[in-house]
This record gives structure tokens, sequence and C-alpha cells, in this order.
């Protein structure tokens, strides 16, 4: 109990400090009395320049990445979940500013980096594309929040632990929180008066980047995996029944259906990830798409790849409830319940190739979005838009 509070005070007092204000400060400016009045980064950079409010982004996220860093390692991801809410309330209700702090982004981001790298790492590139393409911190904190509890929930699902669970709850509750504390900005987002930053050439470059990048590793990763490594593993396994390795037991009643069970128990579980990182691809590049068309509403180009984009995202969409559904055929096929394996064996042939249909469709669409990033608005054409 005692080691529990003193995380909780430690993690609190680091989140507590206000970099925001004491920054303002030596600038002689009460950043409480200016702009939105928040101490976070975004009220900083707007009011006192974009490199302050950078330098502020950069100590918050380490006054909550460093707490519950060593908390974590040092006592364990409880230890940490508790470092990583105290330095987040810390930053939201500072003891020495009457309890009126920042939203908690940074500050959040840098304590959940530690405890889930993947999951913020997919915020951070949600938050990218949203802010690059509308020019709104608050829609691209809330966005790139909701993307980080979704993908820390999906490992959670497919294999269930209590670590899991725990950091899963965790990101939700961080969403919910900073979304709490967004309310003002949502309001204003129903109302369509939420504030904007400048249109730059560096934030359209940025969306520019995310989309080629998204939809790169998105092609690239369906034609290794479909053409490349199932392949490859579905034939090695069966091929063992034809010459099969000294090492492999029980060799003698090795068949080929052996080899192809082997090899569907090792590619079933890729799955889940594997439609997971397609999802945050499709996001990436649907969100950068619509931003395309905004710069250049009366571009045919652009609705065209938003177009591809949009269907390739449905087949992922349709594809992932149906490669599940075909795993656990491929599983049932050989129940010891005759009836079961009979049933099962005479549904696997349809929905695999349905399933198959919508990965080459994926394939196809992603191919063609990407030949389209040849296309993308140029720089000049953008700084007119918005």
């Amino acid at each position: 109990m005692l080691n529990v509070l003193l995380v909780t005070a430690c993690a609190y007092l680091s989140g507590s400090i206000p970099f925001g204000y004491l920054m303002a400060r030596c600038f002689g400016v009460d950043i409480r009395n200016v702009g939105s009045g928040n101490i976070g980064a975004t009220n900083v950079a707007r009011s006192l320049g974009k490199k302050l409010g950078l330098t502020v982004f950069i100590f918050d996220v380490f006054k909550g990445a460093i707490p519950a860093g060593f908390a974590y390692h040092w006592m364990g991801i409880e230890a940490g979940i508790i470092a990583a809410i105290g330095s987040l309330l810390g930053h939201m209700f500072p003891v020495w500013l009457g309890f009126r702090g920042g939203k908690g982004v940074a500050t959040g981001a840098g304590a959940l980096a530690v405890l889930l790298p993947i999951p913020v790492t997919c915020g951070l590139l949600t938050w990218l594309a949203i802010f690059s393409s509308w020019r709104m911190v608050s829609l691209a904190s809330l966005g790139g929040a909701a993307v980080m509890a979704i993908v820390a929930a999906i490992p959670a699902v497919v294999e269930p632990n209590d670590a899991l669970n725990k950091k899963a709850l965790l990101a939700w509750g961080a969403f919910l929180l900073v979304a709490l504390r967004h309310r003002s900005n949502i309001c204003r987002l129903l109302e369509g008066n939420e504030s904007r930053f400048a249109e730059s050439s560096t934030l359209h470059s940025v969306a520019k980047i995310i989309h080629v990048l998204a939809l790169a590793l998105w092609f690239g990763a369906n034609v290794f995996f479909s053409l490349v490594a199932a392949v490859l593993i579905f034939r090695t396994w069966e091929g063992y029944a034809q010459d099969p390795p000294a090492w492999l037991p029980g060799f003698t009643s090795y068949t080929k259906e052996t080899g192809t069970r082997i090899a569907g128990a090792t590619v079933g579980p890729i799955f889940p990830f594997f439609f997971a990182l397609q999802g945050m691809c499709a996001l990436l590049a649907l969100l950068t798409s619509v931003a395309f068309t905004r710069w250049e509403p009366h571009c045919r180009v652009h609705r065209l790849r938003f177009a591809l984009v949009a269907l390739a995202a449905f087949t992922v969409a349709i594809g992932w409830p149906i490669s599940i559904r075909v795993s656990e055929l491929r599983e049932q096929r050989y129940s010891t319940d005759m009836v079961v394996a009979s049933t099962a064996r005479s549904h696997f042939g349809p929905w695999h190739t349905v399933s198959l249909f919508l990965n080459f469709g994926t394939i196809g669409l992603t191919c063609g979005a990407t030949a389209l990033t040849a296309f993308l608005p140029p720089q000049e054409k953008q700084s007119a838009s918005g």
C-alpha cells in the first residue's frame, strides 16, 4: 500500500509541473489569460510561437513517460498503470495552479507510450493524419486517442490475459478522460467553429507522406503475406509428406493433410494482426484521401482515389470476420465429431473462396490507389484551398 501511494504521489508531482505556464512566464506572459487559457502546448504554440509550443510538448511528454517508465521497469505493469494515471491527473489538475491544468494529450501519450508502444504509435499516426489534413488539434487528439484505445483492445480480445486486459482498460480510460476534457472543443466541432492552425506547405507534405506510406505498407504487406508467406508456409509443411526431415517427430504417419493442418495452425494466429494492420493503413489512407478532395474539390483523380481506398477498406472490413469463420471451419474439419467435421468440410471451400476473392480484391484496389500517388495535389495549389 505504501508503494502504491509513493508511486501515485511521485507521478502526480511529475505530471503537475506546468511547463507551459512556466515557459510562458519566462516571456512575461500568463498563458492562462491568453488564447484559450489552457496551459498546454497547443495554446502556447498559438500564442507564443510554434517553437516554444513544441518545446512545451516535448517536456509534457517526458513528464508522463519518465514516472511511468520507472514504475513499470522496477515494479511491474500495475505500478506502471498507476504512474501513468497519476501523471495524467497531475497535468490535468495541478495543485500549483488551483487544479486548472491542460487536457492531458501530450502527458498521457508519453505515459502510455511506455506501456502501449504500438497503440500509441497508431494513435500518433492518426493524430498526424488528422492534424495535417484539417489543422485542428482537438479533432486530431480525439481521433488519435480513440484509435489508440481500439488498437490496445485488439490483443486483449485475441489473447485475453490479465496484463493485456489492464492495458486495454487503461487505454480506454485515457480516451474517455481526454474526451471529457475536450467537451467544449466537441461542442465547437459540432457547431463548425473550432479554431484551426493556418495552412502550411509542411502540413500538406506530412499528409502526402502519410498517404503514400500507408498505401505502400497496405499493398506490400498484402502481397507478401498472401502471395509469398502463406504460399511458402503451406508448400513447406505439405511437402514434408514426401520428404520428411529427420527432426520431425512422428514422420511415419505424416501426410499431406497433416501438413495442411499444421500450416493452417501456423497462419491462423497471424490473421487478427494482419487485418488490424490493414485496418490502420486503410484509416490513414482514407483520412488523407478526404483531405485531398477538400484541397482540390474539382479534381476527378482525387474522387477516384477516395473510391478505391474506400472499396479496399470495405473488403478488409468484410474479409476480417470471414477469415475468422474460415479459421474456425479449418479446425473443425478435423473434429472427432463426424457430423461437425462433415459440415465444416462442406462449408470450408465456399467460405475460403470468398475470403480469397476479397483478399485479391484488396490487392487490386490498393494497387490502383498506390498507382494514383503519382497524382497527388501539387504544392502550389494547396495554399489556396481550405
